[in-house]
C-alpha cells in the first residue's frame, strides 16, 4: 500500500512500432486517479516514435527519465518488430530502471522484458495468440496464457489490448484500495474487474444458432452469492444440461462454475472487508463461504493474505 499522500511517478517507455491505444492506457486510466499518479513518456532516445498506424508520435521526455521512475510502463510492439535480441539503445535504456521500481508490460511487451531476461523463472502472461512463439523463445518463463494480468511482485505482466486496463486498475486498487480503483473505472466508464481470463477471448467454435448464453445466470447467480447455489440449479436456471451449461458457461467465462463463484463470493468478501464492520464469520454468510475458516483460505489462495491483514490495510487506506 502507497502513501496516498505521495505521487507515484509512472514513466512510460515507448518504443519504435508502438500499438497507439496502449501507449495511451497509463495516462488514461493512472491519470484518474485523483492525482495520485504523474504519468510522464518516453522514447529511447528522446525523439518521436512511429506507431504501428499512419502516423509518428512525439514525447517529451528521453531514456534518462526512466531513473526517476516508481513504476515502468513497457507498451507493446508490432509482432514483426518483437525483439529476439534486444537493439542496444533498449538494453540501455532498460538498464536505466532502478532496482527497487516497478515494472509492468502490455501485450507484447512481455517479450522486451523476456529478451532482457527479467522474466526468467518468473510467472507471466502475454496476448494468447503469440503464447506458442513466446514459449519457443523463451522456455524458462512460466507462461500463463490464460490470465488478463500476472502480478509477479516487482514485475507485473498483462495479455493483449485491453488488458492494460485491467492490470492499470489492479495497480490503483493495490496501491490505494478498491474503492478508488472502482472510481477511476467509472470515470473511464470501464468495469473495474472483469470476470474469467484470456481464455474467453481465444477462438472458439461458432456456437450452433440460437444457443442460449448464461449471462442471465450468472446475474442471478450474483443476487443469491448467499445461498449454496449447486451447479444443477444454476443449469436448472439456465434450461440446460448440466453438460451443455459447464462447456458453455467455460466458454463464455473462461472458468469452470464453480471456480467463478469463489471468485465472485472473494470479490464480494474483498468490498465487505473494506466497507464494513462486519465479523469475518459474517462477513462469509453473506458472500456464500460455509464458514470463516473457508472465507479464509479462499482469500489467502486469491491475494495471499488473511482478512484481518487486508482489512487493516485497505481500510484505512480507505479512511
Amino acid at each position: 500500500m502507497l502513501d496516498a499522500k505521495r505521487t507515484e511517478r509512472v514513466v512510460v517507455l515507448a518504443l519504435d512500432g508502438v500499438y497507439p491505444f496502449e501507449l495511451g492506457i497509463p495516462s488514461r486510466i493512472l491519470g484518474a486517479a485523483d492525482g495520485r499518479y504523474e504519468v510522464l513518456t518516453c522514447s529511447v532516445d528522446g525523439r518521436p516514435v512511429r506507431s504501428n498506424a499512419d502516423f509518428t508520435i512525439g514525447v517529451e521526455h528521453g531514456p534518462e527519465i526512466l531513473t526517476t521512475a516508481d513504476t515502468v510502463v513497457i507498451t507493446p510492439v508490432s509482432p514483426e518488430r518483437m525483439p529476439l535480441h534486444l537493439p542496444p539503445e533498449v538494453r540501455e535504456a532498460l538498464a536505466l530502471i532502478r532496482p527497487d521500481a516497478r515494472i509492468v508490460s502490455i501485450c507484447t511487451g512481455a517479450f522486451v522484458l523476456a529478451a532482457a531476461g527479467l522474466l526468467e523463472g518468473r510467472r507471466a502472461t502475454t496476448h494468447w495468440q503469440l503464447a506458442d512463439h513466446f514459449r519457443r523463445l523463451y522456455p524458462h518463463v512460466d507462461l500463463d496464457p490464460d490470465v488478463l494480468f500476472v502480478d509477479d511482485g516487482r514485475i507485473l505482466t498483462s495479455a493483449g489490448a485491453a488488458s492494460g486496463v485491467d492490470v492499470c486498475l489492479h495497480l490503483v486498487r493495490k496501491d490505494h484500495g478498491s474503492e478508488l480503483a472502482n472510481t477511476v473505472a467509472r470515470r473511464c466508464v470501464v468495469p473495474p474487474f472483469r470476470d474469467g481470463g484470456q481464455a474467453q477471448y481465444i477462438e472458439q467454435p461458432v456456437p450452433e444458432q440460437g444457443a442460449a448464453s448464461t449471462a442471465r445466470t450468472r446475474a442471478w447467480a450474483l443476487e443469491r452469492l448467499d445461498e449454496p447455489l449447486t451447479l444443477g440449479e444454476l443449469a436448472a436456471h439456465a434450461r440446460m444440461s448440466l453438460r451443455t451449461f459447464a462447456r458453455r458457461f467455460n466458454d463464455e467465462v473462461g472458468l469452470s462454475p464453480g471456480r467463478w463463484l469463489i471468485q465472485q463470493r472473494v470479490v464480494r468478501a474483498r468490498h465487505l472487508l473494506e466497507s464494513s464492520d462486519l465479523s469475518v464469520d459474517q462477513i462469509a454468510a453473506r458472500v456464500g463461504f460455509a464458514t470463516g475458516a473457508s472465507l479464509r483460505q479462499h482469500l489467502h489462495a486469491a491475494i495471499g493474505v488473511s482478512p484481518q491483514v487486508y482489512r487493516r490495510t485497505f481500510q484505512t487506506a480507505a479512511r
